[in-house]
């Protein structure tokens, strides 16, 4: 097992539900500890390069939008087999199809607003945590 960093977005639709506070204690009660955090609300050209990778897609507008709607908590979270460990945690992108008891079946509403993002790589995870944490 290899000790990661990841990203994790705690996205503007669970900042407005509060749980922020439930949903770190879910990482943290499954070994993935906090190695930084902020909370803050991304500029657009934050959120564009954030999600370049995504700017062709239909759906990149609207999630520049959503991004940029309000508070996200950021974090690097920390621990052996950080990144798909979150993943797990997170459940399914599209929340209607999450296994119950992960992060997006309780508190996604929808594949748009889906409560968190989490990298998908340890290669994004580097890319992602630079540019959001960029002392890092």
């Amino acid at each position: 097992m290899a000790l990661q960093k990841t990203l994790s977005i705690i996205k503007p639709d669970a900042v407005e539900q509060s749980a922020i506070g439930q949903i770190i204690a879910i990482f943290e009660e499954n070994g993935l500890k906090l190695a930084g955090a902020r909370m803050t609300t991304l500029k657009r050209e934050e959120a564009e390069k954030f999600y370049a990778i995504h700017s062709d897609k239909p759906f990149f507008n609207d999630l520049v939008e959503y991004m940029i709607s309000g508070p996200v908590f950021i974090s690097i979270l920390e621990g052996e087999n950080a990144v798909s460990l979150n993943r797990e945690l997170m459940g399914a992108t599209d929340p209607r199809k999450a296994a119950p008891g992960t992060i997006r079946a309780r508190w996604g509403k929808d594949l748009g607003a889906n409560a968190v993002h989490g990298s998908d790589s340890e290669e994004n995870a580097e890319l992602e945590i630079s540019l959001l944490f960029p002392a890092a």
